[in-house]
């Protein structure tokens, strides 16, 4: 059973940084898979952050988060991350990461998209 494990969420204060981790099971490669991260804020459906590409380099970012967050990948960690800076009220949220094979696509905000999913983990901004 494949397992994907985000960490790094908390409680924060308005224009403060996090940085969320996203780790995969014993024997899941994540340098195989493109790597999304989503978010669900309380009452709101989920929406696709930012996406990874496997092995073409390709990255996408949602706009209302460009140049805030940053999605990296370690693929030696088996782990992806999500560096978010200036953070707001609005960023409020639970964030998930999600894997799906091959690479980032102009549709990398689909959820159906991907394959296996993270917990989630909790994100609260506020003074």
């Amino acid at each position: 059973q494949v397992q994907l494990v985000e960490s790094g969420g908390g409680l924060v204060q308005p224009g403060g940084s996090l940085r969320l981790s996203c780790g995969a099971s014993s024997g899941f490669g994540l340098g195989y898979y493109a790597i999304g991260w989503f978010r669900q804020a309380p009452g709101k459906g989920r929406e696709g952050i930012s996406c990874i590409s496997s092995t073409d380099g390709k990255i996408y970012v949602v706009d209302s988060v460009k140049g805030r967050f940053t999605i990296s990948r370690d693929n030696a960690k088996n782990t992806a991350y999500l560096h978010m800076n200036s953070l707001k009220l609005e960023d409020t949220a639970i964030y998930y990461c999600a894997a799906k094979q091959g690479e980032c696509y102009d549709d990398y905000d689909v959820s159906d998209n991907y394959h296996f999913w993270g917990q989630g983990t909790q994100v609260t901004v506020s003074s």
